[in-house]
């Protein structure tokens, strides 16, 4: 990247469509991506590359159309920029943030929180041992009194969630562009440098010094050229996606007995077997077979009922059918409690997710992968960016077989996702944090959640800063710097120190 450059700088930029490569890039190039048919995304100097390939094969079949070059505005005013606001996102444009890198945030939707907030998930799991950003986050959470601790989760509300997210990337100076997608991605003699993203305000082109792709389906990764996995080995099955409702009109002492965090003190173990059962008992069999009601504080609940299986991460079409269906489907097992009568009588929902909550999307190679036998043997390593506690959680990919969540061969202690896990192997200058980290189906299965999301994030902004502000490569930056850095920026914030081990 050229060091001339002003921090305002607005230039043109010459694209040549959604997923070209810069004409002007000589010997720039892509590395493959994994496709149903082995195939992979070849190297062009100026012509279109086809879209990423989903799991349901190319995105583009039959006729097409191609989009004639054009120049976009050109925004070269940050050290970092982070692609993907939601847990790993806003931990880790933070962090870049607070250690003095000049850090862009862009989210496509209208809200930072991802699966926190625009999914209402409301349920952070394999947090209690974190230290740093989570341990802030879930003392901030506290202290506004937008969040319970239940054991070992964290049961949260949303809308303060978003607006505590908010305040924190204002305070830690990170700038925030929402309704913003990232659409295409170029690099330079294997460097990612530039990226193209579309909103109201049209086309911008973007370029940074490092990108962390937080996207969860790795979606910056794979415009950018990265190889990545999608699903079990062979098959490609996915986990499915769920649709989550927030209710009103419970009283949390009448229906304890059918809420996770309420049942087990009263001695009721299998609170979600009591739900199951109480919806066979209006008349209706949810589709995922393992129905659980949380509570979260002040009479606000959240409902994870539904399952949607085989639906693709990567194709708008699947997900819109997706999400009518499970909209739907959450309403009809509220609407058929509720004629029961009491307990029922006055429940209702006040929102569904805005976007239905996907489990799974890419998993993107990197330099190392966390997989099953890491799991099976608690497997430590030197850099690692964090201790997962949580064990294997497949949520069943074939209704055929299973509708719950599908026996584990073995239980998992703990296990360390490294460092090198966070590097994409396959684009120079590009960290990823989050589900889309480097991994197999069955360990994915058990770092995708939260608790993990956000050291991954926190770590990756503090790598990208780190890199940026020395001018090299991710890969090439000593864990021991990396991990120094990290804790000094802890250090400045007691409060992130705290965790329960």
């Amino acid at each position: 990247m050229n060091d001339e450059r002003s921090p305002s700088t607005r230039r043109a930029f010459l694209g040549t469509g959604a997923f070209a490569l810069a004409a002007a890039a000589a010997g720039a190039g892509v590395h493959g991506a994994e496709s149903p048919a082995g195939g992979a995304a070849q190297s062009a100097a100026a012509d279109p590359l086809p879209t990423a390939p989903s799991s349901n094969g190319p995105a583009a079949e039959g006729p097409s159309f191609v989009e004639p070059a054009r120049r976009v505005p050109l925004i070269e005013d940050c050290d970092v920029i982070v692609c993907g606001a939601g847990p790993a996102g806003v931990s880790a444009a933070i962090a870049a943030a607070r250690c003095g890198a000049k850090t862009r945030l862009i989210e496509v939707r209208g809200c930072l929180g991802g699966v926190w907030t625009a999914g209402l998930l409301s349920w952070i799991l394999d947090w209690k041992n974190k230290s740093g950003f989570m341990a802030e986050l879930r003392q901030r959470l506290l202290d506004g009194k937008a969040a319970t601790v239940y054991d070992n989760d964290l049961g949260y509300a949303p809308e303060k969630m978003k607006l505590i997210l908010e305040q924190l990337c204002t305070e830690a100076g990170v700038v925030v562009q929402l309704h913003t997608r990232v659409s295409a991605a170029y690099c330079e003699q294997g460097r990612l440098t530039t990226i193209v993203a579309d909103s109201k305000s049209g086309r911008e082109a973007f370029r940074a010094r490092v990108f962390v792709d937080a996207t969860g389906d790795g979606d910056l990764a794979a415009q950018a050229g990265c190889t990545f996995a999608v699903g079990r080995q062979g098959s490609r099955q996915t986990q499915p996606m769920s649709m989550i409702a927030m209710l009103v009109g419970l009283d949390p002492k009448a229906v304890a007995r059918f809420v996770r965090g309420l049942a087990e003190p009263l001695g009721e173990m299998r609170p979600k077997m009591r739900l199951y059962e109480e919806m066979q008992r209006a008349g209706v069999a949810p589709s995922y077979a393992q129905p659980t009601l949380f509570y979260i504080r002040d009479g606000l609940f959240c409902l994870m009922a539904n399952h949607e299986y085989g639906v693709s991460a990567f194709s708008a079409a699947d997900i819109t059918a997706a999400t009518l269906r499970s909209r739907a489907e959450v309403h009809r097992l509220v609407d058929a409690l509720r004629s029961l009568g009491d307990p029922w009588s006055n429940v209702q929902i006040v929102a569904t997710n805005e976007h239905i909550g996907v489990r799974e999307g890419r998993r993107i190679k990197g330099l190392y992968e966390v997989n099953i036998d890491d799991l099976r043997h608690s497997k430590e390593h030197e850099d690692a960016v964090c201790r997962v506690t949580f064990p294997i959680d497949v949520h069943a990919t074939d209704p055929n077989k299973e509708k719950g969540i599908e026996r584990a061969e073995f239980r998992v202690k703990f296990y360390d996702v490294p460092y090198r896990a966070l590097v994409a192997k396959d684009v120079q200058g590009l960290l990823t944090a989050g589900r889309c980290i480097s991994g197999d189906f069955i360990a994915h299965s058990s770092y995708r959640v939260t608790g993990n999301s956000v050291p991954m994030g926190e770590t990756a902004g503090v790598a990208a800063a780190l890199a940026a502000q020395s001018n090299r490569l991710p890969a090439e930056l000593p864990w021991a710097e990396i991990h120094a850095r990290r804790e000094e920026l802890r250090a400045l914030r007691p409060r992130a120190l705290k965790a329960d081990f």
